[in-house]
C-alpha cells in the first residue's frame, strides 16, 4: 500500500486518485456550492466538462461576509475617498475622481472589450476566411472562468454583492455562454479581456455574443437577447463591480485547473505504459525497493512502487522467478526503462507543487482593491498578478515534455528491431517485407516530440512592458496556460500512440512465445526419432537442452526476416549444434548425412507449419492477458474489449470468429484505431480504467476481475 508521502506535498498518486473520486461524486450529484474557500480541481472539471451547476452557498456567514465589505466601500465613497475602479481611474497616476460611478463601470468594459472575434463565430458570414481561427475560447474554459471568478467574489473581499455573483452563476444555469476572445490577455491586471466579455454578458451588452444550446443545435445570439429569452434582468453593476468582475486571475486559473487535472492523469498513465513496455521488451525488474530507498526522493520512490504494483503477476518481465530468461546480449536494460522512476519522479513532485499553487489561487482574492471589513479600509495591491499560475503552468508543461520524451523513447524501442529484444521490425505481425505496420508511428512521435519541445520554452521570459509602462511586469499566465493545454493534447496523442504500440507488442511477444512452447515438444520428438539409434538417451537429453536454447535465441535474433527465411536460418544454424553434440557423445554410432538432411527437412517443415497454425489461432483469439501483470492486463482489456481496437495484422485467419467478437472494420487505418484510443484519453473514458488500476495499487488489491 502506498503511503501518503513525506516530502510535505503528499503522495501524487493519492492526490490524483482522491481528485478523481471526488469528481465522480460531484458529477453524480450534478450540483455543487461555492463559498469562496473550498473550490478545487474536481469542482472546476465537473462544471467545465460535465455540465454540473454551481450555486452560491447562501449561509448567513457567507452573506454577512460579502455585505460587510460592500458597506465598507459605500462608506468610503460617501466620504468621497477615492477608490481605484469605483470612483477613480484605474491608473495609479490618475487625476481627480468622479461621482458618475456607472461611467467608471462602462469605462472598465470599454478598456477591455477590445480584441478580435471573427464574425463567422458570432453567427454571421465571413466570406473568404472560412479556414481562419474563430479566436474564441473553448466553452469549457468559459464555464470554468465563470465558476472561478464567482468563487473569488464570494469571498467578499472585493465588495461584490451576492446578487452580482448569482447573476454570474445564472449564465451557467441558463446555458448562456459568452464568446470570449482567445488572445489579448497578458495577465497583469488580471485577465481583463476574457473576464470583460463575461461581465458584458451579465450586463446584457448587445454586442457581447452568446453561444446557447447543446452540441449541433446551438445558436449565437446577443447577450441582450439571451437574457431576454431566459427572462433574466440585466445586472446593474454597483460601485467597483465593473472592475471587480474583470480584475482577477480567473481565466488563467480555470484553464490551469483543467490542464493540471489532465497532466495528473497523464503522469499516472505514463507509469502504466512504462510497465507495459517493460513486459513487451521482456525487461528486468529494475524498480526494487532498495534502489529507491538509497536515493529517497519521494517521487522516485512513489513511481517505483507504482510500477512494481502494475507489474504484479506478470509472466513476461525477467526476474529470478521468471519463466523467461531471454539472452538479449545485454546484462541490463537500456536507460529508458531502467531510469523511468528517476525520470518521472521529479515531474510528479513538480506537479504536486503546481497542484498546491493552483488550489491556493482558486480560493484567493485576486483583485485590486481589496476591502478589509475589520480595519474598515480599502487597500490597493497587485493580487491580480498571476505569477503563481505562471509558475505552476511552466512546471506542468516542462513535466509534460519530460513525460513525452519518455513515451517517445519507449515507443521507438518497441518499434526498432535492434532494440526490442526479438520482436519484428515495426511490430509487424506479418512478413516484415510486406508489412510496415507501425513504422509510421516513428515519424508521428518525432513530430509530436518536436512540437512539444517547442511549446516547453518558458513563456514568462518574453514579457513586454504594457499599458503605457503602467504594467511593466506581466505574468502572461493566460498565454502559458493555453500552451500548457496544447502540451496536454500532444502528450495525449503520444500516450495513445504508445498504448496502441504496447498492445501490439504484447500480442506479438505472447504469440511468439506460444509458438515456441508449442514447437518445443515437436522439435524434441523429431530429434529423438532421428537420432535415438545413434545416441544414448542421457546424452541426447543434453543435446536437446543446448539445441532448444539455440533455437530460441536464433528465432528472436532473426525477427527481421520473413517466415520462410527465418525458419531456414534457424534450422540451418542448428545443424552445427547437432553435429557437435553427436561428435562429443561417447559410444555413439556415426550419423549419416542422410539422417541430418532428413532431420533438417522435418524441422523446417514442422517449424513453419506450427508457426502458421499458432499465428492463425492467435489472430482469432489472443491469449495475451494470461501472461500480463496487473496494470497491463486491465489496460490491455480496455483497449481490446471496450474500445474494440484489434491486434493489427494483414494476414487473415481461416476462421473469422474472434473471441473479442466478430471481425469487423478491416479497412480501418492504424491512425483510426489510435484516434479511438486518443478520444478515450481526452473524453475521460480511459480515466476510469486508469483509476481502477491505481486503486488496486494504492489499496494493495492487485487482482483484476476475471
Amino acid at each position: 500500500m502506498l503511503s501518503s508521502g513525506s516530502n510535505g506535498l503528499g503522495s501524487h498518486s493519492w492526490t490524483v486518485y482522491k481528485t478523481w473520486k471526488k469528481l465522480q461524486g460531484i458529477v453524480q450529484a450534478r450540483t455543487l456550492e461555492i463559498d469562496g474557500d473550498s473550490l478545487d480541481l474536481p469542482s472546476v472539471v465537473a462544471v467545465s466538462r460535465h455540465g454540473c451547476l454551481p450555486a452560491l452557498h447562501l449561509s448567513e456567514n457567507v452573506i454577512a461576509k460579502m455585505m460587510s465589505r460592500v458597506k465598507v466601500l459605500e462608506s468610503h465613497l460617501a466620504k468621497e475617498n477615492y477608490t481605484n475602479g469605483a470612483n477613480a481611474d484605474l491608473a495609479e497616476y490618475a487625476g481627480p475622481g468622479t461621482t458618475d460611478l456607472p461611467a467608471i463601470n462602462r469605462a472598465c468594459m470599454q478598456l477591455s472589450q477590445s480584441t478580435v472575434l471573427i464574425n463567422r463565430g458570432k453567427g454571421g458570414h465571413a466570406t473568404g476566411i472560412q479556414d481562419w481561427n474563430l479566436h474564441s475560447m473553448p466553452l469549457s474554459w468559459v464555464k470554468g472562468t465563470i465558476l472561478v471568478r464567482s468563487n473569488t467574489n464570494a469571498q467578499g473581499n472585493s465588495a461584490v454583492s451576492p446578487a452580482t455573483v448569482e447573476a454570474m452563476l445564472a449564465l451557467l444555469s441558463h446555458d448562456i455562454l459568452p464568446l470570449v476572445p482567445l488572445r489579448g490577455s497578458f495577465s497583469s491586471s488580471g485577465d481583463l479581456v476574457p473576464l470583460s466579455y463575461i461581465a458584458g454578458a451579465v450586463e446584457g451588452n448587445a454586442d457581447v455574443w452568446i453561444r446557447t444550446g447543446k452540441e449541433h443545435g446551438y445558436n449565437v445570439i446577443s447577450a441582450k437577447e439571451a437574457l431576454e429569452r431566459a427572462r433574466i434582468s440585466p445586472q446593474i453593476l454597483g460601485p467597483n463591480e465593473g472592475l471587480t468582475l474583470i480584475n482577477g486571475t480567473a481565466a488563467s486559473t480555470a484553464v490551469a485547473s483543467l490542464s493540471l487535472y489532465d497532466a495528473h492523469q497523464l503522469a499516472i498513465l505514463s507509469q502504466i505504459l512504462t510497465a507495459m513496455t517493460a513486459e513487451a521488451l521482456i525487461g528486468n525488474v529494475d524498480w526494487q525497493h532498495f534502489i529507491a530507498d538509497v536515493r529517497p526522493y519521494q517521487g522516485q520512490m512513489e513511481v517505483a512502487q507504482n510500477i512494481r504494483g502494475f507489474l504484479a503477476g506478470s509472466r513476461l518481465v525477467r526476474s529470478a522467478a521468471s519463466e523467461i530468461q531471454l539472452d538479449s546480449g545485454l546484462y541490463q536494460d537500456g536507460c529508458t526503462l531502467r531510469s523511468s522512476s528517476q525520470w518521472i519522479g521529479p515531474q510528479i513532485e513538480d506537479l504536486m507543487l503546481a497542484h498546491r499553487q493552483v488550489t491556493m489561487e482558486l480560493n484567493s482574492t485576486s483583485d485590486n482593491p481589496v476591502v478589509d471589513s475589520i480595519a474598515q479600509d480599502t487597500h490597493v495591491c497587485s493580487n491580480f498578478q498571476a505569477m503563481s499560475i505562471t509558475s505552476a503552468m511552466e512546471k506542468t508543461r516542462l513535466g509534460l515534455q519530460m513525460i513525452g520524451k519518455l513515451l517517445f523513447a519507449e515507443t521507438l524501442e518497441m518499434i526498432d528491431a535492434k532494440l526490442n529484444h526479438g520482436l519484428p521490425p515495426d511490430l509487424a505481425a506479418d512478413d516484415p517485407s510486406l508489412s510496415f505496420s507501425l513504422k509510421g508511428l516513428d515519424g508521428n512521435m518525432a513530430s509530436y516530440m518536436s512540437e512539444l519541445g517547442f511549446l516547453t520554452a518558458p513563456v514568462h521570459a518574453h514579457l513586454p512592458s504594457a499599458e503605457m509602462h503602467h504594467q511593466a511586469v506581466s505574468s502572461l499566465a493566460f498565454i502559458t496556460t493555453r500552451y500548457t493545454a496544447e502540451a496536454v493534447d500532444i502528450v495525449s496523442l503520444m500516450s495513445a500512440a504508445q498504448l496502441y504500440s504496447c498492445c501490439q507488442a504484447l500480442d506479438l511477444r505472447v504469440m511468439h512465445l506460444e509458438f515456441l512452447e508449442e514447437f518445443q515438444p515437436i522439435a524434441r520428438r523429431i530429434t529423438t526419432d532421428s537420432f535415438r539409434q545413434a545416441i544414448p538417451s542421457t546424452p541426447l537429453e543434453s543435446i536437446h537442452a543446448k539445441l532448444w536454447k539455440h533455437i530460441v535465441d536464433e528465432w528472436f535474433a532473426t525477427a527481421s526476416m520473413d517466415l520462410q527465411q527465418r525458419c531456414h536460418r534457424t534450422v540451418e544454424s542448428s545443424i552445427s549444434i547437432m553435429t557437435e553434440g553427436v561428435s562429443r557423445t561417447p559410444f555413439h554410432i556415426p550419423v549419416s548425412m542422410a539422417t541430418l538432411k532428413a532431420w533438417r527437412g522435418r524441422m523446417l517443415s514442422e517449424m513453419r507449419r506450427v508457426y502458421e497454425s499458432a499465428r492463425s489461432r492467435f489472430f482469432i483469439c489472443p491469449s495475451t492477458v494470461e501472461r500480463l501483470g496487473y496494470g497491463s492486463k486491465t489496460l490491455y482489456r480496455f483497449v481490446r474489449e471496450e474500445l474494440g481496437v484489434p491486434f493489427h495484422h494483414l494476414t487473415e485467419p481461416s476462421d473469422t470468429n474472434s473471441c473479442f467478437g466478430p471481425a469487423t472494420d478491416k479497412d480501418k487505418t492504424v491512425g483510426t484505431w489510435i484516434s479511438i484510443i486518443h478520444e478515450s484519453v481526452r473524453d475521460g473514458t480511459l480515466q476510469a480504467c486508469i483509476m481502477s488500476i491505481l486503486d488496486g495499487v494504492l489499496h494493495g488489491d492487485m487482482e483484476p476481475d476475471e
